[in-house]
């Protein structure tokens, strides 16, 4: 549970009530109310999707291959590949930002050149991840649990300053259902915890077998509970105590809530300790996506020199793939896009067609998963990753 819990809620977890709470507090309720179904019944068919292997203990893109073909899995690799590499993008963005504000509003110092300073930031964390990608993983997976804390416990705090400025503005019929559909994307990507799910199934049926299924289910249901009852508090929180001008001047500053928070309060300890945690929370959060977007990296051109019959030197595509992620985040960084915007155009419609499309699909196509169909939860998994999918395409048209 804490481990697809830890997955789930990292840097994120920060953007979504900004994006969330633009459009006032009632789209935000109806939000809540279906983020547990669209959370546990995607993860869930995903999680069915890898257990209908004949052979027990394979990945998801050797389910895909399997099914579907090897092209097809290959596509999987490079669709894994996409998902991730945009989301690093985003943590160099939202770190650049969240170090640059807090050297203007907290140190009262002149941040250097954006250019200079994102090139910094990145060759530090390279740096770190030099040192030994096993102990930055361990850490980075202990600071999961001192992050939640810090996400309660400032959600507790800012219960006193609720108020009911965000409930003055109420959208008509129209408005309102185009706000609950542009934000889906966004809740989307929040409650995202599929790069770890084919993992856990992999686990879990290596430990209990024909029982796995079972098990894998209890667990992925409690966990999503759990996301949603801590994320939802912490928004609701943060939406209650701003109002709609603060949510969108968050935007247009291309922060973290947390940012915006420490830069809003007069309070010393907030105002220091919410850009540390943001801070922290997108590092972690950096680290365990370029770890696996590199894989995904030196799988594809390992693959590309296999098929074209060239020797693969692992060190020489070890160092491109390195340089060539290194260069894509600087160059993101520097350019400052919007945050919210990447997630809604780049990562939503990935991660909606693999968690919420190619699972339902299976289930009409895979002899395996035909035990499946006709279930009332195939409906809503298809429902909401069409909604997604559609909403990005109307986001990137307007």
């Amino acid at each position: 549970m804490l481990g697809l819990f830890g997955t789930a809620i990292g840097a994120g977890t920060l953007f979504l009530p900004i994006n969330a709470g633009l459009g006032g507090f009632w789209p935000l309720v109806v939000l809540a109310a279906i983020a547990f179904p669209l959370t546990y019944l995607a993860h869930r068919g995903l999680c069915r999707f890898i257990l209908s292997s004949s052979r027990p203990g394979s990945d998801i893109t050797e389910v895909v291959a399997e099914h579907f073909g090897a092209t097809a899995g290959k596509l999987i690799t490079l669709l894994y590949f996409l998902t991730i590499l945009p989301i690093l993008l985003i943590y160099g963005v939202g770190l650049t930002n969240t170090v640059q504000s807090f050297m203007v509003h907290q140190l009262g110092t002149t941040p250097p050149p954006r250019v200079l300073l994102s090139l910094g930031l990145i060759l530090g964390l390279m740096a770190v991840i030099k040192l030994g990608e096993t102990m930055v993983v361990r850490v980075m997976g202990w600071l999961v649990y001192p992050f939640v804390l810090v996400l309660m416990a400032i959600g507790l705090y800012l219960v006193p300053g609720w108020n009911g400025a965000v409930m003055n503005q109420v959208p008509g019929a129209g408005q309102f259902s185009l706000t609950l559909w542009l934000s889906i994307p966004a809740m989307v990507f929040s409650f995202n915890h599929s790069p770890a799910i084919s993992r856990f199934v992999v686990a879990q049926q290596k430990e209990y077998g024909a029982a796995a299924e079972a098990k894998a289910d209890r667990i992925e249901r409690r966990s999503a509970a759990m996301m949603v009852l801590v994320v939802m508090f912490f928004v609701f929180s943060c939406v209650l105590s701003l109002a709609p001008a603060d949510l969108a001047a968050a935007k247009a500053q291309n922060i973290s809530i947390l940012s915006y928070l420490g830069n809003k309060f007069d309070n010393p300890l907030m105002s220091v300790l919410t850009p540390v945690v943001a801070m922290i929370a997108i590092t972690k959060s950096f680290f365990g996506h370029y770890l696996g977007a590199r894989e995904g990296l030196v799988g594809l051109v390992s693959q590309q020199l296999r098929g074209q019959g060239k020797p693969v030197n692992e060190k020489a595509v070890n160092r491109f793939s390195a340089l060539a992620m290194v260069g894509a985040v600087w160059l993101a960084a520097t350019l400052n896009p919007s945050i919210l915007g990447m997630i809604e155009s780049l990562c939503g419609p990935i991660i909606a067609a693999l968690l919420f499309i190619m699972p339902m699909y299976a289930v009409r196509k895979v002899p395996a998963m035909r035990r499946y169909a006709g279930q009332p939860g195939n409906v809503v998994v298809l429902f909401i990753g069409a909604v997604a999918m559609s909403a990005i395409i109307w986001s990137l048209i307007s």
